[in-house]
């Protein structure tokens, strides 16, 4: 019997077969079959053959709990790098708005000239054409058009025209489209800022959270629950758009069931319906790309019709639903109360001119540097971290004035309600706070602004009443959860706030609440409860991250408002994979992000390392390699357990750290204008899109010599990186082409796109320890 077991070991340990399938339910199926057969040699007496085959039994058993801890472990730290560099990227883009607002509010005081285009961007004008309620008439519709034809108002034929349409991947006519958008404004204008339901004359209503343009998730929740209707009526709770290729699609089907089902389909707004996210995470390139002749009109719309939904939804008096959360200021009373259109971005900081603050004497002279700040506050995951050091992280919010005191403990109960945050605070515009001691909590009460030549101090104006419209909203569309009790600013995404169990259950308890449903974060199995059940996040669209990254779910209440959970995902090949390929797959996609930001910091991180290697000898420790990653990059994220995949060991057992950075390299190498160029542009790549995107006004691609230098004035006062004319005409230069005096901006970012050279070497490591480990 123990040349038995060892046989059935043998064969459990081995390596996976050469399709890398692991047959984890093979193992299950034996250990099954060798406690079966020990209880039989135990009926029969035979009592050392039973305690062998017990013992067989118990290895499996050991060997297959170690394999999926194992395999939860990578699951877990593959979520964690998604979310941190995800939150990351929140963070540079209210970074890049509360730059663009400082130089609307106050670049034409100080220069003398307005920026027009950042005003454009902030504060656009309305086209007189489209005040014309009947302007979409004028609009051909070609005979050779084969897509739905749209009358309004809609009916039952119209919407499944429009599901019909999108399954074989048709695109609304301009004319359709912009009627429908026109109607839905016409109706979100009498909608109140709070809606409330009731569960008495329904049998159940079904509440969705983030789609992010996955067409596919609406389906199959259409598919699994029903269409909307009298008899089914739907919440979804914001973040209809970005990220995903299908948001115009997703959009206009929610907006045509809207105006269909007036009273049974309702839409909260989330933190992504804003025109100046829209230029990051995609919604706004892909309308232009949809509808190149009428695009800007429908984003100047889309900018009206976000301003114009609803911020919250109330069910039986019992069950709050936003898409963000709440903080300690939050108070559903007044919010119910305000203009809620007049907040067309909640990235737009209320208006402080120049002209409103006492300008004192100059302190020092200006002198502009680049910006070596990357780093960025830890997650809610180590609040408790975060907690010791209040000056850093209300030095990273130079736009909150005067309600960014932090909060100095996890059971502190006093106010501290959020604003946005700008951990990369423009350098024209920087607080310098005075704290009584590290442990102390502050309120920033001086800023100092640039006047002439100079940095001038002067008092922070105190909140006014749109100012604090503004926080409620800001609040109810960014905050998330923590399981600490109190409510700090989120310096994670940099916007919103922390709110604890405590913030929860005063909230519940004030307003005669029981149960608090938001969205706004992805959960791995769609949905999660927190705050001692109090709390629902529900998330809708799977594969978020990566295929197989994650469920989608939507939850459903009845006239006993007791939820339920229904989860699914969407995919045609993640069904096909064993539960070790997916992990897998979503490893080797965030590792490959993880790369990429490493070699963003370069520079910064091999500093680092320098100083931590005074002999220069090319390693370092492995507690001194991840304290560097960590103080440069602020993940806060398992460096230990990711050193295998980053970078490689010295014989002596230290970090070789220039292998951090060997495996990638730049797609086409340009002429270095300046010191460090190429790394900063690396880096911020996605924030020079943005501000190309502002001055590319056609999207056609194409921008002058003028233009470029244009977007590298905006680009460099927002980083503070010095680049003279005659450095700009060089590189502009460079890269003209065809030397038709125009830039393909396309090409200009495709230079500075990160190359994975050894792709193979991670996959091959993988697959290498996959096999191990089966």
């Amino acid at each position: 019997m123990k040349k038995c077991s060892k046989v059935i070991h043998s064969r459990i340990v081995s390596p996976c077969n050469g399709s890398g399938k692991c047959r984890v339910s093979r193992v299950k199926f034996m250990a099954r079959v060798v406690f079966k057969h020990a209880f039989h040699l135990n009926l029969k007496g035979n009592l050392w053959d039973c305690v062998a085959a017990m013992k067989a039994a118990v290895l499996i058993q050991r060997w297959y709990r170690r394999y999926i801890a194992r395999l939860e472990m990578r699951r877990r730290y593959t979520w964690n790098i998604f979310q941190s560099i995800e939150y990351a990227g929140e963070q540079d883009q209210l970074q890049l708005s509360s730059f663009f607002s400082f130089m609307l509010d106050n670049f034409t005081q100080l220069n003398g000239n307005g920026p027009d285009l950042i005003s454009q961007l902030l504060d656009p004008l309305v086209d007189p054409w489209l005040d014309r309620e009947t302007c979409y008439n004028q609009i051909h519709v070609p005979e050779s058009y084969t897509g739905p034809r749209l009358s309004f108002p809609l009916s039952v034929s119209d919407t499944s025209a429009l599901l019909s349409a999108f399954k074989e991947q048709q695109t609304l006519h301009a004319r359709y489209a912009l009627q429908l958008l026109y109607e839905t404004k016409k109706l979100l204008k009498q909608m109140p800022n709070i809606i409330h339901l009731s569960t008495s004359y329904i049998k159940d209503i079904t509440i969705c959270g983030d789609l992010h343009g996955r067409l596919d998730d609406l389906l199959l929740i259409f598919y699994k629950n029903g269409l909307p209707s009298a008899d089914t009526p739907y919440v979804f709770n914001g973040d209809f758009v970005d990220r995903g290729k299908k948001s115009m699609e997703v959009v206009i089907l929610l907006f045509a069931y809207l105006l269909l089902y007036p009273d049974s389909m309702h839409l909260n707004r989330g933190n992504h319906e804003d025109h100046i996210m829209n230029l990051r995470y995609g919604f706004t390139k892909e309308v232009m790309q949809k509808y190149k002749t009428h695009g800007h009109e429908m984003l100047k719309l889309f900018q009206d019709i976000f301003s114009l939904l609803p911020v919250a939804t109330v069910i039986d008096g019992k069950i709050l639903i936003v898409h963000g959360g709440i903080s300690d200021q939050t108070d559903l009373d007044f919010l119910s109360s305000i203009e809620r259109h007049k907040v067309k971005s909640a990235l737009r900081f209320p208006r402080h001119s120049v002209g409103q603050l006492d300008i004192g004497q100059s302190c020092r002279q200006a002198k502009r540097t680049r910006s070596t700040d990357a780093s960025r506050p830890s997650s809610s995951r180590s609040q408790s971290k975060n907690q010791g050091t209040p000056s850093l992280r209300n030095r990273r919010c130079g736009l909150s004035r005067k309600d960014s005191a932090a909060s100095n403990s996890s059971s502190s109960s006093s106010s501290s309600s959020s604003s946005l945050c700008s951990p990369r605070t423009p350098s024209c515009l920087s607080p310098r706070p005075c704290p009584s001691s590290p442990g102390m909590p502050y309120t920033i009460n001086v800023l100092q602004v640039p006047f002439l030549d100079s940095l001038s101090s002067v008092p922070a104006p105190s909140p006014a009443q749109h100012e604090r419209e503004w926080k409620q909203i800001v609040d109810i569309l960014w905050s998330d959860p923590k399981t600490q009790e109190g409510c700090s600013p989120n310096t994670f995404r940099g916007g919103g706030c922390y709110f604890g169990p405590d913030v929860t259950q005063r909230l519940l308890l004030r307003h005669g609440l029981q149960l608090l449903i938001r969205s706004h974060e992805c959960k791995q199995e769609g949905y999660e409860l927190c705050h001692g059940g109090q709390v629902i996040t529900i998330f809708s669209a799977s594969n978020y991250y990566e295929e197989g990254s994650n469920r989608g779910a939507y939850v459903k209440l009845g006239r006993e408002l007791v939820p339920r959970f229904y989860q699914y995902q969407v995919s045609r090949s993640t069904r096909k994979l064993t539960l070790t390929q997916r992990v897998r797959a979503a490893e080797g996609s965030a590792l490959r992000a993880l790369k990429e930001k490493l070699f963003a910091h370069r520079c910064e991180l091999m500093a680092g390392f320098l100083q931590c290697d005074q002999n220069n000898t090319g390693s370092v420790s492995v507690s001194e390699w991840a304290q560097v990653l960590e103080s440069v990059l602020r993940l806060d994220l398992p460096w230990r357990t990711l050193r295998p995949h980053l970078t490689r060991l010295a014989p002596d057992g230290s970090v070789d750290y220039p292998s951090c950075f060997e495996d990638m390299g730049p797609g086409n190498p340009l002429p270095q204008v300046a010191p460090n160029l190429a790394e900063t542009l690396f880096r911020y790549r996605t924030d020079i899109e943005i501000i190309f995107n502002i001055i590319d006004k056609d999207h056609s691609g194409l921008i002058s010599a003028e233009e470029f230098r244009h977007t590298w004035r905006l680009f460099s006062a927002h980083l503070g990186v010095d680049i003279n004319d005659r450095a700009i005409d060089d590189l502009a230069r460079s890269i003209d082409f065809n030397k038709d005096g125009s830039i393909d901006f396309t090409e200009f970012l495709e230079a500075f796109r990160v190359v994975h050279k050894l792709d193979s070497k991670d996959q091959h490591l993988s697959g290498k320890m996959d096999g191990e480990k089966c």
